[in-house]
């Protein structure tokens, strides 16, 4: 942590209660890939930390982090993400964190970029928060291997990168503001249907398929 980031903090109200974290969560082929590349590890080099807890490929986006005022927070998370439609990224390729983190590249659009930016300074003055939310350029990624892989690391990571991948190409959909601790869903921005939508709604098969057929429809015109 910087110096001045050091002395801001300082002037931050004390913090307290649950963490929060915004991510995007893959969906359709992409989703299934990288369960695939996570399972494949956990299975191949028998590491529990992989798939311990229930699979989730994302992309973190800002946190985890404490704030101030969760209804803040969410307006804040609402006012961002209604500016923006269409947010464009590509998966390809490997790469890791030292010896710590195995994970797919993420190479966002410019929109992307400026998006995530732009929400995490809306956010940063009522929030206290990791310090890679600071980092510039942002280090887009979603991790396919960590926690108790260290003994095994150098075996795993010469099999992950001898893998042959194809770009996959992602559009941002939706984005999730979750409890971290129990991973609860709390809200999510649709960018398709434009509207915020809670757990119930989040969850909602139906709601999901809408969403993809908006997607789908939007893209067809771009042709």
């Amino acid at each position: 942590m910087s110096f001045f980031r050091w002395v801001k903090n300082l002037f931050k109200p004390s913090f307290s209660g649950p963490q929060y974290l915004i991510e995007f969560r893959f969906h359709g082929y992409a989703k299934k890939y990288l369960k695939k590349q996570i399972w494949d590890v956990g299975k191949k080099f028998k590491v529990e930390g992989v798939t311990r807890k229930q699979v989730v490929p994302h992309i973190s986006l800002v946190g985890p982090f404490k704030t101030r005022s969760q209804k803040d927070t969410v307006s804040m998370f609402l006012n961002v993400c209604r500016k923006y439609d269409f947010l464009r990224f590509k998966l390809s390729g490997f790469d890791r964190f030292d010896n710590r983190v195995i994970y797919i590249n993420v190479n966002p659009s410019s929109k992307l970029t400026q998006f995530r930016k732009e929400l995490f300074n809306a956010l940063e003055p009522m929030i206290r928060t990791v310090d890679t939310d600071y980092l510039e350029p942002f280090a887009f990624h979603s991790t396919v291997a960590f926690k108790d892989i260290e003994k095994k690391f150098n075996k795993i990571w010469k099999y992950m990168s001898a893998k042959k991948t194809k770009p996959i190409n992602q559009t941002l959909i939706r984005v999730t503001l979750l409890k971290e601790k129990e991973r609860k869903i709390l809200y999510e921005y649709d960018f398709m249907q434009k509207k915020l939508l809670n757990r119930k709604q989040a969850l909602n098969k139906k709601g999901l398929k809408k969403t993809l057929q908006i997607l789908t429809s939007k893209k067809s015109q771009e042709i």
